[in-house]
């Protein structure tokens, strides 16, 4: 995940390097470079997974609103390769016929914000599904009338719809009855409105991500109810994010090293200059290790989740200890004196704030322990964590481990999740 190290001039990475864009219009039109025919972005999970990570993570040192472009593309697409693999995907007329065809994922949801989806058609009959056929189950629905059903349409009101006026087609999760689904959406059909004069931030500013309404809007199912958020590929998503809070992380820290290089530093500067360098190894090697996972298959079901809540916070809190070291060792001067930095620094600090902060900290605590209870075994030994006599070294251990974490605790002896001592260290 080191930014400047020699990669492949064929992958994903060296592709970004040779074109870093200047505007959302070249951000989306390296987007679908990357995934048109013959393009260089790998899909997670199939071996390539860090040079994804790396190129996302280029993009954002350089621009983190060029990486907020692109990412949802790269993970739109990626989406819909899982979906074919469980079956038919049935996208709107234009998506199938334009060339550079540009995407976006709408699925967050919000207070007072409801988008409901409803058949625009009669279920076929029964009889007139191939019952035996489990892709027209798995693509469309979960009974024989679903799975024939291709046609739906959206109304109500999605929040948070990033670059949505300017975007051909998202994938929009909808609620049908008490579950969401996900559906592709062609963005210039007659219903679909961006909301005016939402878009008040200070930090990417050029990608405005309010709300869209949807008055019966066409959409056609994109894999089955509930299937977008228990795919295998649902925490991967959240990670490639987190890649690009790194890249930030990484644009932001570029002008204290600067400043450290132009002069003779204080001791301060370069204090800063150490925390900074040891918080960005931490997130690059949570992104590496992930990556590993993901590409061997370990990731999915629990242990993706704790994976990606993991990575998640790991590369957060770090980019939160850059901005602070970096905000405190230059004061106000760069943020006042230098568009860049300023933009920089506004940009990653408005997209850190997609994370839940302390709300998630506690949700990564819970599946912590949660692995550690679907682990424990009737034959238990006492492990000495840091703060008593010993601390034991695991095989497998996190880096990111207990080491702040003093006592004993009692743990399964052998087997659960492949590590040792407590379940998820």
């Amino acid at each position: 995940m080191h930014l400047s190290h020699e990669v492949d001039p064929r992958s994903a990475t060296a592709v970004v390097r040779a074109r870093l864009p200047r505007s959302v219009a070249d951000s989306l039109a390296l987007a679908t470079d990357l995934t048109g025919r013959g393009g260089a972005a790998p899909v997670p999970g199939a071996g390539s997974t860090a040079d994804l990570w790396l190129a996302l993570a280029t993009l954002a040192a350089h621009d983190v609103g060029a990486a907020r472009a692109v990412e949802p593309h790269l993970d739109a697409t990626a989406i819909l390769d899982q979906a074919r693999e469980a079956g038919t995907v049935v996208l709107p007329a234009r998506a199938s016929s334009a060339e550079g065809f540009t995407w976006g994922v709408f699925a967050a949801e919000g207070p007072g914000a409801k988008l409901v989806a409803e058949p625009a058609e009669p279920a076929e009959p029964a009889d007139r599904v191939d019952p035996v056929d489990p892709a027209a189950a798995s693509t469309t629905g979960g009974g024989a009338g679903d799975a024939a059903r291709t046609s739906w349409t959206l109304s109500g009101t999605k929040p948070w719809c990033s670059l949505a006026g300017v975007l051909d087609g998202a994938l929009v999760t909808a609620w049908v009855g008490d579950e969401r689904r996900l559906f592709a959406v062609d963005l210039r059909e007659a219903g679909v409105e961006v909301v005016p004069g939402a878009w008040h931030a200070r930090g990417l500013v050029e990608i405005p991500s309010g709300p869209v309404t949807f008055a019966s809007v066409p959409a056609t199912p994109v894999g089955e109810p509930g299937w977008y958020l228990r795919r295998p590929g649902f925490e991967w998503g959240g990670i490639a994010v987190a890649a690009c809070w790194y890249g930030g992380a990484v644009g932001v820290a570029g002008a204290l090293l600067r400043s450290a290089v132009a002069r003779d530093p204080d001791p301060w500067v370069l204090r800063a200059l150490g925390v900074v360098d040891e918080r960005l190894g931490d997130a690059r090697r949570a992104l590496e290790e992930a990556a590993v996972a993901v590409d061997s298959g370990r990731a999915v079901g629990q242990e993706a989740r704790l994976l990606a809540k993991r990575t998640r916070a790991t590369v957060a809190h770090a980019a939160e200890d850059v901005l602070a070291a970096v905000g405190g060792a230059l004061g106000p001067a760069p943020l006042a004196s230098d568009p860049e930095h300023a933009k920089r620094v506004a940009d990653l600090e408005l997209y850190l704030r997609q994370r839940h902060a302390s709300k998630d900290d506690a949700s990564l605590g819970g599946a912590v322990r949660d692995a550690a209870v679907a682990a424990a075994m009737p034959e238990a030994v006492e492990v000495t964590l840091p703060g008593g006599p010993a601390a034991p070294d695991a095989p497998g251990a996190s880096p990111r481990g207990p080491a702040d974490v003093g006592g004993t605790v009692a743990t399964a002896s052998s087997g659960g999740t492949g590590t040792a001592g407590i379940a998820p260290w």
